[in-house]
Protein backbone atom coordinates (compact mmCIF):
# COMPACT_ATOMS: atom_id res chain seq x y z
CA UNK A 1 0.00 0.00 0.00
CA UNK A 2 1.59 3.38 -0.68
CA UNK A 3 0.18 7.01 0.41
CA UNK A 4 -1.81 7.33 -2.80
CA UNK A 5 -3.89 3.94 -1.91
CA UNK A 6 -3.60 4.40 1.40
CA UNK A 7 -5.27 8.15 1.31
CA UNK A 8 -8.00 6.59 -1.60
CA UNK A 9 -8.43 3.56 1.04
CA UNK A 10 -8.95 6.34 3.72
CA UNK A 11 -11.30 8.03 1.94
CA UNK A 12 -13.15 5.32 1.25
CA UNK A 13 -13.54 4.07 5.02
CA UNK A 14 -14.10 7.65 6.64
CA UNK A 15 -16.74 8.30 3.77
CA UNK A 16 -19.82 5.97 5.66
CA UNK A 17 -18.62 7.45 9.11
CA UNK A 18 -19.04 11.08 8.33
CA UNK A 19 -22.43 9.78 6.45
CA UNK A 20 -23.49 8.49 9.40
CA UNK A 21 -22.98 11.26 11.83
CA UNK A 22 -24.82 13.84 9.15
CA UNK A 23 -27.77 11.62 9.19
CA UNK A 24 -28.79 11.30 12.45
CA UNK A 25 -31.76 13.43 13.52
CA UNK A 26 -29.86 15.61 15.82
CA UNK A 27 -26.22 16.61 15.45
CA UNK A 28 -23.63 15.30 17.91
CA UNK A 29 -23.53 17.63 21.15
CA UNK A 30 -20.25 18.66 22.02
CA UNK A 31 -18.72 20.39 24.60
CA UNK A 32 -14.99 21.73 25.36
CA UNK A 33 -12.87 22.36 28.32
CA UNK A 34 -10.21 24.31 28.12
CA UNK A 35 -10.11 26.38 25.19
CA UNK A 36 -6.59 26.77 24.38
CA UNK A 37 -4.28 26.23 21.55
CA UNK A 38 -4.76 22.13 21.13
CA UNK A 39 -8.25 22.55 22.32
CA UNK A 40 -9.26 24.54 19.23
CA UNK A 41 -7.12 22.79 17.12
CA UNK A 42 -8.57 19.42 17.51
CA UNK A 43 -12.22 21.24 17.83
CA UNK A 44 -11.66 22.49 14.34
CA UNK A 45 -10.56 19.15 13.07
CA UNK A 46 -13.91 17.79 14.40
CA UNK A 47 -16.11 19.88 12.62
CA UNK A 48 -13.95 18.98 9.43
CA UNK A 49 -15.11 15.22 9.22
CA UNK A 50 -18.56 15.80 10.66
CA UNK A 51 -19.96 19.25 9.73
CA UNK A 52 -23.18 19.15 11.36
CA UNK A 53 -21.67 18.79 14.87
CA UNK A 54 -22.71 21.34 17.51
CA UNK A 55 -20.46 22.94 19.70
CA UNK A 56 -23.09 23.49 22.49
CA UNK A 57 -20.82 24.49 25.67
CA UNK A 58 -17.05 25.78 26.14
CA UNK A 59 -15.60 26.12 29.35
CA UNK A 60 -11.85 28.15 30.36
CA UNK A 61 -10.77 29.72 33.93
CA UNK A 62 -9.49 32.34 31.66
CA UNK A 63 -12.57 34.34 30.66
CA UNK A 64 -10.32 36.06 27.76
CA UNK A 65 -9.17 32.79 25.80
CA UNK A 66 -13.19 31.43 26.65
CA UNK A 67 -14.47 34.73 24.42
CA UNK A 68 -12.00 34.06 21.84
CA UNK A 69 -12.90 30.21 21.53
CA UNK A 70 -16.96 31.14 21.60
CA UNK A 71 -16.48 33.79 18.93
CA UNK A 72 -14.51 31.70 16.76
CA UNK A 73 -16.95 28.35 17.24
CA UNK A 74 -19.82 30.59 16.69
CA UNK A 75 -18.45 31.49 13.06
CA UNK A 76 -16.68 28.12 12.21
CA UNK A 77 -20.15 25.63 13.25
CA UNK A 78 -22.97 25.07 10.51
CA UNK A 79 -25.36 26.67 12.39
CA UNK A 80 -23.91 29.96 13.54
CA UNK A 81 -24.94 29.83 17.07
CA UNK A 82 -23.01 31.01 19.89
CA UNK A 83 -22.07 27.45 22.68
CA UNK A 84 -22.65 28.47 26.12
CA UNK A 85 -19.47 29.75 27.90
CA UNK A 86 -18.67 28.55 31.76
CA UNK A 87 -15.56 29.41 33.34
CA UNK A 88 -16.36 26.06 35.90
CA UNK A 89 -16.46 22.79 34.31
CA UNK A 90 -18.93 21.55 37.25
CA UNK A 91 -21.37 23.93 35.96
CA UNK A 92 -21.01 23.47 32.62
CA UNK A 93 -21.54 19.33 33.38
CA UNK A 94 -24.65 19.62 35.26
CA UNK A 95 -26.71 20.19 32.45
CA UNK A 96 -26.14 16.73 31.21
CA UNK A 97 -27.15 17.34 27.43
CA UNK A 98 -23.80 16.68 26.01
CA UNK A 99 -22.56 13.67 23.78
CA UNK A 100 -19.14 14.50 23.57
CA UNK A 101 -16.89 16.10 26.37
CA UNK A 102 -13.59 17.18 25.12
CA UNK A 103 -11.00 17.60 28.00
CA UNK A 104 -7.81 19.74 26.56
CA UNK A 105 -6.18 21.31 29.77
CA UNK A 106 -3.17 21.21 31.61
CA UNK A 107 -2.25 17.92 32.65
CA UNK A 108 -3.35 18.15 36.01
CA UNK A 109 -6.74 18.96 35.57
CA UNK A 110 -7.04 15.91 33.52
CA UNK A 111 -8.65 13.41 35.98
CA UNK A 112 -11.79 15.16 37.43
CA UNK A 113 -13.17 16.85 34.58
CA UNK A 114 -13.07 13.59 32.65
CA UNK A 115 -14.39 11.74 35.42
CA UNK A 116 -17.31 13.93 35.97
CA UNK A 117 -18.07 14.04 32.27
CA UNK A 118 -18.06 10.33 32.07
CA UNK A 119 -20.65 10.14 35.08
CA UNK A 120 -22.86 12.93 33.60
CA UNK A 121 -23.54 10.55 30.55
CA UNK A 122 -20.77 11.64 28.06
CA UNK A 123 -18.39 9.92 25.72
CA UNK A 124 -14.87 11.65 26.44
CA UNK A 125 -12.05 12.66 24.18
CA UNK A 126 -8.98 13.59 26.49
CA UNK A 127 -5.58 14.59 25.98
CA UNK A 128 -2.43 12.98 27.25
CA UNK A 129 -0.84 11.86 29.72
CA UNK A 130 -4.59 11.03 31.22
CA UNK A 131 -3.39 12.09 34.88
CA UNK A 132 -0.39 13.43 36.32
CA UNK A 133 -0.25 10.42 39.21
CA UNK A 134 -0.99 6.95 38.47
CA UNK A 135 -3.90 6.80 40.48
CA UNK A 136 -5.60 9.62 38.48
CA UNK A 137 -5.12 7.16 35.48
CA UNK A 138 -6.58 4.36 37.08
CA UNK A 139 -9.79 6.05 38.17
CA UNK A 140 -10.38 7.39 34.61
CA UNK A 141 -10.29 3.55 33.66
CA UNK A 142 -12.19 2.46 36.33
CA UNK A 143 -15.37 5.09 35.63
CA UNK A 144 -15.31 4.72 31.74
CA UNK A 145 -15.64 0.95 31.98
CA UNK A 146 -18.42 0.94 34.89
CA UNK A 147 -20.21 3.64 32.85
CA UNK A 148 -19.75 1.72 29.75
CA UNK A 149 -18.20 5.03 28.00
CA UNK A 150 -15.95 5.51 24.85
CA UNK A 151 -12.88 7.56 25.81
CA UNK A 152 -10.26 8.19 23.34
CA UNK A 153 -6.89 9.67 24.46
CA UNK A 154 -4.88 12.34 22.71
CA UNK A 155 -2.24 9.73 21.37
CA UNK A 156 -2.61 10.38 17.64
CA UNK A 157 0.27 8.30 16.33
CA UNK A 158 -1.89 5.41 16.10
CA UNK A 159 -3.97 7.20 13.97
CA UNK A 160 -1.40 8.98 11.74
CA UNK A 161 -1.62 7.68 8.23
CA UNK A 162 2.40 7.07 7.19
CA UNK A 163 2.57 5.35 10.65
CA UNK A 164 -0.41 3.18 10.16
CA UNK A 165 1.64 2.33 6.60
CA UNK A 166 4.80 1.79 8.36
CA UNK A 167 3.31 -0.06 11.02
CA UNK A 168 1.44 -2.77 7.76
CA UNK A 169 4.22 -2.57 5.38
CA UNK A 170 7.55 -2.88 7.43
CA UNK A 171 6.34 -4.66 11.08
CA UNK A 172 3.33 -6.83 9.60
CA UNK A 173 5.15 -7.70 6.63
CA UNK A 174 8.07 -9.39 8.74
CA UNK A 175 10.73 -6.72 7.21
CA UNK A 176 12.22 -6.41 10.47
CA UNK A 177 12.62 -10.18 11.40
CA UNK A 178 13.21 -10.78 15.37
CA UNK A 179 13.30 -7.38 16.95
CA UNK A 180 15.70 -6.85 19.65
CA UNK A 181 15.73 -2.78 20.68
CA UNK A 182 14.10 0.11 20.44
CA UNK A 183 15.10 3.59 21.02
CA UNK A 184 12.71 6.54 21.37
CA UNK A 185 14.19 10.23 21.93
CA UNK A 186 13.62 13.74 21.57
CA UNK A 187 15.76 16.12 20.87
CA UNK A 188 13.82 19.50 20.80
CA UNK A 189 15.41 22.62 22.49
CA UNK A 190 11.88 23.22 24.03
CA UNK A 191 13.09 23.50 28.05
CA UNK A 192 11.78 27.06 28.35
CA UNK A 193 15.26 28.87 29.80
CA UNK A 194 13.96 32.24 30.92
CA UNK A 195 13.66 33.07 34.64
CA UNK A 196 10.72 35.58 34.91
CA UNK A 197 9.78 37.17 38.15
CA UNK A 198 6.74 35.82 39.58
CA UNK A 199 3.69 38.67 39.44
CA UNK A 200 0.25 38.86 39.40
CA UNK A 201 -1.94 36.81 37.55
CA UNK A 202 -3.63 38.51 34.18
CA UNK A 203 -7.29 39.66 35.50
CA UNK A 204 -9.15 37.62 32.92
CA UNK A 205 -7.18 34.35 34.88
CA UNK A 206 -9.20 32.62 38.02
CA UNK A 207 -5.45 31.36 39.07
CA UNK A 208 -7.02 29.52 42.00
CA UNK A 209 -9.40 27.40 39.93
CA UNK A 210 -6.61 27.45 37.15
CA UNK A 211 -4.47 25.52 40.19
CA UNK A 212 -7.10 23.06 41.23
CA UNK A 213 -6.01 19.94 43.10
CA UNK A 214 -2.03 21.53 42.55
CA UNK A 215 -0.03 22.59 44.76
CA UNK A 216 -0.40 26.40 44.89
CA UNK A 217 2.79 28.17 43.68
CA UNK A 218 3.31 32.20 43.14
CA UNK A 219 1.32 32.98 39.63
CA UNK A 220 4.26 33.04 37.06
CA UNK A 221 4.13 34.25 33.13
CA UNK A 222 5.69 31.07 32.74
CA UNK A 223 2.53 29.12 33.85
CA UNK A 224 -0.08 30.68 31.19
CA UNK A 225 -0.43 29.78 28.55
CA UNK A 226 1.06 27.01 27.21
CA UNK A 227 4.13 27.08 29.49
CA UNK A 228 2.77 25.46 32.41
CA UNK A 229 4.99 22.21 31.50
CA UNK A 230 7.75 23.54 32.69
CA UNK A 231 6.78 22.91 36.29
CA UNK A 232 6.44 19.10 37.72
CA UNK A 233 3.46 20.64 39.89
CA UNK A 234 0.91 20.65 36.73
CA UNK A 235 2.99 18.13 34.19
CA UNK A 236 5.19 15.35 33.69
CA UNK A 237 7.43 17.16 32.10
CA UNK A 238 9.36 16.20 28.95
CA UNK A 239 8.34 12.19 29.70
CA UNK A 240 5.30 12.84 30.11
CA UNK A 241 4.90 14.95 26.76
CA UNK A 242 6.76 13.84 24.49
CA UNK A 243 7.91 10.32 25.53
CA UNK A 244 4.19 9.16 26.07
CA UNK A 245 3.69 9.87 22.06
CA UNK A 246 6.68 7.73 21.04
CA UNK A 247 6.24 5.18 23.52
CA UNK A 248 2.10 4.78 22.62
CA UNK A 249 3.41 4.23 19.00
CA UNK A 250 6.09 1.54 19.45
CA UNK A 251 3.65 -0.04 21.58
CA UNK A 252 0.76 0.02 19.30
CA UNK A 253 3.39 -0.56 16.63
CA UNK A 254 4.63 -3.84 18.43
CA UNK A 255 1.48 -4.59 19.93
CA UNK A 256 3.22 -4.28 23.70
CA UNK A 257 1.68 -4.33 26.98
CA UNK A 258 2.92 -3.32 30.50
CA UNK A 259 7.03 -2.97 30.69
CA UNK A 260 7.82 -5.30 33.77
CA UNK A 261 10.21 -2.80 34.79
CA UNK A 262 11.06 0.86 34.55
CA UNK A 263 14.03 2.93 35.61
CA UNK A 264 15.22 6.31 34.71
CA UNK A 265 18.26 9.25 35.59
CA UNK A 266 18.39 12.56 34.51
CA UNK A 267 18.45 15.51 36.20
CA UNK A 268 18.62 19.51 35.38
CA UNK A 269 22.59 19.51 33.99
CA UNK A 270 22.80 22.53 31.81
CA UNK A 271 20.35 24.82 31.94
CA UNK A 272 20.74 25.48 35.48
CA UNK A 273 19.73 29.38 35.34
CA UNK A 274 15.83 28.46 34.32
CA UNK A 275 12.78 28.64 36.52
CA UNK A 276 11.62 25.35 34.98
CA UNK A 277 12.23 22.70 37.34
CA UNK A 278 11.61 19.75 35.37
CA UNK A 279 14.67 17.70 33.89
CA UNK A 280 16.82 19.10 30.99
CA UNK A 281 18.49 15.70 30.29
CA UNK A 282 16.56 11.92 30.87
CA UNK A 283 17.07 8.48 30.16
CA UNK A 284 14.19 5.48 30.97
CA UNK A 285 14.52 2.31 30.06
CA UNK A 286 11.19 0.47 29.78
CA UNK A 287 11.85 -3.54 29.95
CA UNK A 288 9.51 -5.85 28.66
CA UNK A 289 9.60 -9.60 28.10
CA UNK A 290 11.49 -10.11 25.01
CA UNK A 291 13.22 -6.38 24.15
CA UNK A 292 14.04 -2.84 26.26
CA UNK A 293 12.60 0.35 25.22
CA UNK A 294 14.76 3.08 25.74
CA UNK A 295 14.24 6.89 26.29
CA UNK A 296 16.80 9.82 25.93
CA UNK A 297 15.69 13.38 25.96
CA UNK A 298 18.31 16.23 25.82
CA UNK A 299 17.00 20.21 25.17
CA UNK A 300 20.61 21.33 24.44
CA UNK A 301 23.03 20.45 21.94
CA UNK A 302 22.66 18.58 18.37
CA UNK A 303 20.41 16.01 17.71
CA UNK A 304 22.36 12.43 16.57
CA UNK A 305 20.52 12.25 13.72
CA UNK A 306 18.99 15.40 12.40
CA UNK A 307 16.46 13.89 10.49
CA UNK A 308 14.93 12.23 13.30
CA UNK A 309 15.01 14.52 16.62
CA UNK A 310 12.03 13.64 17.69
CA UNK A 311 11.37 9.37 16.50
CA UNK A 312 11.53 6.24 17.37
CA UNK A 313 14.32 3.56 15.98
CA UNK A 314 13.02 -0.27 15.59
CA UNK A 315 16.28 -2.49 15.12
CA UNK A 316 15.38 -6.01 14.21
CA UNK A 317 18.13 -8.62 12.73
CA UNK A 318 16.63 -7.99 9.10
CA UNK A 319 16.92 -4.29 9.46
CA UNK A 320 15.77 -0.99 11.05
CA UNK A 321 13.03 1.24 10.94
CA UNK A 322 13.58 4.65 11.90
CA UNK A 323 9.61 6.91 12.27
CA UNK A 324 8.85 9.95 13.08
CA UNK A 325 5.29 12.93 12.83
CA UNK A 326 7.25 13.45 9.54
CA UNK A 327 8.31 10.79 7.98
CA UNK A 328 9.51 6.52 7.94
CA UNK A 329 12.10 4.97 6.19
CA UNK A 330 12.86 1.16 6.61
CA UNK A 331 16.78 0.19 6.17
CA UNK A 332 17.63 -3.19 5.70
CA UNK A 333 20.90 -4.89 7.17
CA UNK A 334 23.90 -3.93 5.40
CA UNK A 335 21.97 -1.02 3.89
CA UNK A 336 22.34 2.57 4.02
CA UNK A 337 19.81 3.33 1.48
CA UNK A 338 16.10 3.25 2.68
CA UNK A 339 13.75 1.19 0.22
CA UNK A 340 10.49 1.52 2.17
CA UNK A 341 9.32 4.73 3.13
CA UNK A 342 6.62 7.66 3.41
CA UNK A 343 5.70 10.85 4.55
CA UNK A 344 2.77 12.90 6.60
CA UNK A 345 -0.05 12.82 4.58
CA UNK A 346 -1.08 17.05 3.73
CA UNK A 347 -4.74 17.27 2.65
CA UNK A 348 -4.38 20.95 1.51
CA UNK A 349 -6.67 19.94 -1.45
CA UNK A 350 -9.41 18.48 0.67
CA UNK A 351 -9.00 21.42 3.41
CA UNK A 352 -7.66 24.30 2.07
CA UNK A 353 -8.21 26.11 5.75
CA UNK A 354 -5.35 23.97 6.69
CA UNK A 355 -3.56 26.51 5.04
CA UNK A 356 -4.34 29.73 7.20
CA UNK A 357 -5.07 28.17 10.10
CA UNK A 358 -3.01 29.99 12.69
CA UNK A 359 -0.32 27.37 15.00
CA UNK A 360 -1.42 24.60 13.20
CA UNK A 361 0.65 21.70 12.95
CA UNK A 362 -0.34 21.07 9.41
CA UNK A 363 1.39 17.36 9.17
CA UNK A 364 -0.53 16.32 12.39
CA UNK A 365 -4.30 17.32 10.75
CA UNK A 366 -4.53 14.18 8.68
CA UNK A 367 -3.91 12.26 11.83
CA UNK A 368 -6.24 14.16 14.27
CA UNK A 369 -8.81 13.84 11.60
CA UNK A 370 -8.55 9.77 11.29
CA UNK A 371 -8.24 9.98 15.14
CA UNK A 372 -12.13 11.46 15.28
CA UNK A 373 -12.99 9.54 13.21
CA UNK A 374 -12.42 6.30 15.08
CA UNK A 375 -13.58 7.61 18.21
CA UNK A 376 -17.07 8.54 16.36
CA UNK A 377 -17.12 5.14 14.77
CA UNK A 378 -16.46 3.45 18.03
CA UNK A 379 -19.32 5.99 19.90
CA UNK A 380 -22.05 4.24 17.13
CA UNK A 381 -20.74 0.63 17.85
CA UNK A 382 -19.87 1.03 21.11
CA UNK A 383 -16.26 0.00 20.17
CA UNK A 384 -13.30 0.63 22.34
CA UNK A 385 -11.20 3.41 19.84
CA UNK A 386 -7.18 2.71 18.57
CA UNK A 387 -6.22 4.54 21.62
CA UNK A 388 -8.58 3.54 24.44
CA UNK A 389 -8.46 4.64 27.72
CA UNK A 390 -6.97 1.70 28.97
CA UNK A 391 -3.94 2.22 26.35
CA UNK A 392 -3.43 5.55 27.79
CA UNK A 393 -3.71 4.46 31.27
CA UNK A 394 -0.80 2.23 30.39
CA UNK A 395 1.66 4.65 28.09
CA UNK A 396 0.79 7.48 30.98
CA UNK A 397 1.67 5.97 34.00
CA UNK A 398 4.66 4.03 32.15
CA UNK A 399 5.97 7.60 31.72
CA UNK A 400 5.34 8.74 35.25
CA UNK A 401 6.96 5.08 36.67
CA UNK A 402 10.28 6.47 34.71
CA UNK A 403 9.72 10.39 36.64
CA UNK A 404 9.63 8.44 39.68
CA UNK A 405 12.00 5.88 39.20
CA UNK A 406 14.38 9.32 38.41
CA UNK A 407 13.42 10.83 41.48
CA UNK A 408 14.39 7.93 43.56
CA UNK A 409 17.26 6.86 42.16
CA UNK A 410 16.39 2.94 41.89
CA UNK A 411 14.35 0.99 39.72
CA UNK A 412 10.80 0.38 39.77
CA UNK A 413 9.41 -3.19 39.26
CA UNK A 414 5.69 -2.98 38.41
CA UNK A 415 2.60 -4.82 39.44
CA UNK A 416 -0.24 -3.98 37.02
CA UNK A 417 -2.64 -6.20 38.59
CA UNK A 418 -2.41 -4.72 41.83
CA UNK A 419 -0.88 -1.31 41.12
CA UNK A 420 2.18 -1.81 43.56
CA UNK A 421 5.68 -0.89 43.07
CA UNK A 422 6.69 -4.52 43.56
CA UNK A 423 8.98 -4.57 46.86
CA UNK A 424 9.03 -0.82 47.49
CA UNK A 425 6.00 1.04 49.93
CA UNK A 426 7.57 4.68 48.95
CA UNK A 427 7.76 4.45 45.58
CA UNK A 428 3.61 2.79 46.05
CA UNK A 429 2.76 6.13 47.96
CA UNK A 430 3.79 7.80 44.93
CA UNK A 431 1.32 6.40 42.83
CA UNK A 432 -1.09 8.95 44.24
CA UNK A 433 -0.21 12.68 45.04
CA UNK A 434 -1.94 14.70 47.06
CA UNK A 435 -4.66 16.97 46.16
CA UNK A 436 -4.77 20.14 47.52
CA UNK A 437 -8.33 21.17 49.73
CA UNK A 438 -10.80 21.36 49.02
CA UNK A 439 -10.60 19.03 45.97
CA UNK A 440 -10.53 15.42 46.47
CA UNK A 441 -8.59 12.63 44.31
CA UNK A 442 -10.47 10.57 42.11
CA UNK A 443 -8.93 7.51 43.57
CA UNK A 444 -10.12 8.31 47.29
Amino acid sequence: MNRRQFAAASATVAAPMVFAVEAKSKPLRVGLIGCGWYGKLDLWRLLQVAPSAEIVSLCDVDRKMLDSAAEMATQKQASKKQPRTYADYREMLKEKDLDVVMVETPDHWHALPAIAAIEAGADVWVQKPIGVDVMEGKAMLDAARKHKKVVQVVTQRRSTPHLVEAKEKVIKDGKLGTIGHVEICCYYEMRERSNPKDSDPPASLNYELWTGPAPMRPYNPLVHPRKWRAFMEYSNGIVGDMCIHMYDMVRWMLDLGWPTRVSSAGGIFVEKTSKANITDTQTATFEHPTFNVTWTHRTYGAPPDRDYPWAAIIYGEKGTLKASVNKFEFFPKGSSKATISGTALIEFDKYPEDKTEKDLETHVASALRAHWLDFLKCRDDRSKPVSDIEQGHISSTSCILANLSQKLGRTITWDPMKHECIGDAEATKLLKRPYRKPWTHPAG
